[in-house]
């Protein structure tokens, strides 16, 4: 299932300055907060290094459509499955309206989860922000490349299905740190749900009423009949005196020794002293 994202915000400079920074792809980690690092590799090719949520992910990408001042197109061509575009409106004298819309197919536990709670569309949001802060900073214009790409094909706004090359492919997704102990919050909830379960059924046992414990089948219990104490301290203490006239130890000297006396307890070998 895939995830579409659409912004737009207007910027206080001209068409062609707000396109020509659009076009200087390398300085995007300078406003895009989710970007680490992105190497253009002629033209059209684009290598990405992203990290959003926790979850690092690369892709390799291809200009399909790009039209000085109006219209940029690409789609991934393996990692990451993404695809869109960037329009330039002009709004007014000196003023620019820069629309963004992109579609992407989120992967693994992580950024699905950052996918609900809408992270990647917020991410979108912040990002153009900056781009709008920077490309209206006094001074800070970097270049631009006025080239054109497949001019008149129009592939209007290029969604998942034109990075097809790219989907399952997972081989270049790598999890940072944060992505780990979210992942772990996420393992954390899911044993202390499944421990809530157990507990309940626990207790589901331990409150059975009167009438469920009685129809219980009752367990034989054996009783053993125990012999007097008089007849237990002969059997075990047996004196003997040898002719020299000195007494040998019993096998059982030091372990019980002397008689029973009143109010000793017959039941827990009650008289040792």
């Amino acid at each position: 299932m895939t995830t579409k994202a659409e912004k737009s915000i207007q910027v206080d400079v001209p068409v062609s300055t707000a396109y020509n920074q659009w076009t200087q792809f390398e300085d995007f980690p300078h406003f895009m907060g989710g970007v680490k690092e992105v190497r253009q590799h002629g033209d059209k090719r684009l290598h990405w290094v992203a990290e959003i949520a926790g979850v690092r992910r690369e892709w390799d990408a291809t200009i399909i459509e790009q039209i000085p001042d109006q219209k940029i197109a690409w789609a991934a061509t393996e990692g990451a499955t993404n695809a869109g575009a960037v329009r330039f409106h002009p709004a007014g004298a000196g003023s620019t309206l820069v629309h963004l819309s992109l579609e992407y197919e989120p992967e693994g536990l992580v950024e699905k989860v950052g996918d609900k709670l809408g992270v990647v569309e917020r991410q979108v949001d912040a990002d153009l922000q900056r781009f709008k802060a920077l490309v209206e900073s006094p001074g800070y214009a970097t270049g631009g490349w006025r080239g054109t790409i497949n001019p008149g094909q129009d592939v209007g706004t290029p969604g998942a299905n034109a990075a097809f090359s790219s989907r399952g492919d997972s081989g270049k997704a790598g999890v940072s740190g944060k992505a780990v102990a979210a992942g772990a919050a996420v393992a954390g909830a899911a044993a202390a749900a499944a421990g809530a379960v157990a507990a309940g059924s626990s207790s589901g046992q331990e409150s059975e009423s009167p009438q469920q414990r009685g129809s219980r089948p009752e367990e034989d219990v054996a009783v053993v009949p125990q012999p007097p104490a008089d007849v237990v301290r002969d059997e075990v203490v047996v004196d003997e005196s040898n002719p020299a006239g000195y007494t040998t130890r019993t096998s059982s000297e030091g372990v019980e020794r002397g008689g029973v006396e009143p109010g000793d307890d017959p039941m827990i070998g009650g008289g040792s002293r």
